[in-house]
């Protein structure tokens, strides 16, 4: 049976790389940003479906799985969009902080709500969470990240305590660290290709053993 992902919040880094990978073992592929014209490469290259979206938009997530019902109720998704920006707490623009929130955390929400409810009624299915260390431990100066990626752990840990009864895979990936093809030194910095493997191993898990979440960063990044 051939199983079909859902990607939200494709740009040229992580998320282009598991499209490739599940591409690579047969997967349907579709691939959702604001900007599909900036995908076009990506969607001619493993022949993917391009649908657009602003993940926090409630009206067009809604439209986003009505699209994606004509395809096929997706065995995977993956929610990948953030926003992120630095400022002390006086100096931070509340409209602007909003915004940011809407997409890392709100967003996640509305993705996985729509999915769940199409996941409940097959009985099966993953929703994977891309997080970061700043969802974890919050820095000085990226209060904005750090609630927005709080909230994201928080939606997963919450998904996955109600869904994994169900049969629902809930994974929260923690990337500490940069993301890069083009490592400027020893494992200074995170492969793609690396890490969408262990996205696809998390989606493969064995039901008597699975995960909700993951830490990943290269072997010298402190933590």
């Amino acid at each position: 049976m051939t199983e079909t992902v859902l990607i939200v919040g494709v740009g040229p880094g992580l998320s282009s790389s598991i499209a490739r990978l599940c591409a690579s073992k047969n997967m349907k592929v579709i691939l959702a940003s604001r900007d599909i014209k900036k995908l076009d490469n990506l969607k001619k290259e493993i022949n993917a479906y391009t649908i657009a979206c602003d993940s926090s938009n409630i009206k067009s997530v809604q439209k986003l799985f009505k699209d994606v019902d004509k395809i096929g109720v997706p065995n995977l998704v993956v929610y990948n969009p953030s926003m992120r920006f630095k400022g002390s707490i006086i100096e931070l623009d509340p409209i602007q902080t909003q915004k940011a929130i809407n997409v890392t955390c709100f967003g996640a929400f509305l993705v996985a709500q729509e999915a769940t409810k199409r996941m409940i009624k097959r009985k099966s299915g993953s929703i994977f969470f891309t997080g970061a260390s700043a969802g974890v431990k919050g820095f000085p100066n990226s209060s904005v990240f750090a609630m927005g990626k709080f909230g994201l752990r928080g939606l997963a840990q919450s998904l996955a305590r109600e869904l994994h009864p169900q049969n629902i895979h809930i994974g929260h990936f923690v990337i500490d660290g940069a993301i890069n093809d083009e490592p400027y030194g020893k494992y200074k910095t995170m492969h793609p290709d690396e890490i969408a493997k262990i996205y696809l191993q998390f989606h493969k898990q064995d039901k008597s053993a699975w995960a909700w979440e993951i830490e990943l960063r290269t072997s010298v990044e402190k933590f």
